[in-house]
């Protein structure tokens, strides 16, 4: 397995982000206020990317999705689907736990009004490939969004016309920079409140992703 790279508490490559990040300390002290690390094992079949982190979601907690309004549908829905197990709780101390599957996000710092520039999203993506090189069991990727679908691409040195952002499009990725054997990447609307709320994206739109995804795990 390849080491994987992260960045550091006080991770400053991205100055607009490591300002916002010293005053939400100062507003918010007791929080985890610093990048979110990935969630899950670096055995995982499945890796879900999303775009960052929400300001009082995972900036707080800590951890992926938790806490933020769209981990109430991934992982509820990652535990229907035999990628998790225990009881999601909005809590970095819940004890759920992820089975097959690991979940990060393209930009790893929490952002202003959850907008990254393209050059904070460009930064982090060292830390994406990085991620990718690490999973030697990798079979499928879901991502989150045009953000998620495009740096992923990107990671892989692979050019953005390659595949169209789509929900429910999946595109098989033949080994390239940091894949060992080829791997489908999945599209799916961003499981945000915005999202749900405006039925641009339903539950059952997402279980058929995630459904989608565990086919290809068990190739």
């Amino acid at each position: 397995m390849a080491a994987c790279s992260a960045p550091d508490k006080n991770c400053r490559l991205c100055p607009r982000l490591a300002a916002f990040r010293r005053k939400n300390r100062q507003l918010y002290p007791g929080k985890f206020n610093a990048p979110v690390p990935a969630f899950g094992s670096f055995d995982s079949r499945l890796l879900i990317v999303g775009l960052a982190p929400g300001l009082r979601g995972a900036n707080f907690s800590g951890r992926p999705f938790t806490g933020d309004y769209a981990g109430d549908l991934l992982y509820p829905t990652l535990l229907k689907f035999a990628f998790a197990r225990g009881a999601y709780g909005r809590s970095a101390d819940d004890g759920f736990e992820l089975v097959d599957s690991r979940v990060t996000n393209a930009v790893r710092c929490v952002p202003p009004e959850n907008k990254p520039t393209g050059e904070e999203i460009n930064t982090c993506r060292n830390f994406l490939e990085s991620e990718l090189s690490a999973l030697p069991r990798l079979s499928a990727i879901i991502a989150l969004g045009a953000v998620a679908h495009s740096s992923i691409l990107r990671a892989l040195g692979l050019p953005a016309g390659f595949a169209r952002f789509g929900h429910g499009s999946h595109y098989a990725l033949t080994p390239e920079k940091s894949l060992r054997h080829q791997v489908t990447l999945i599209d799916s609307y961003h499981c945000s409140r915005y999202n749900v709320n405006t039925r641009r994206l339903t539950a059952k739109m997402f279980e058929d992703v995630v459904a989608l995804a565990r086919q290809y795990c068990k190739l």
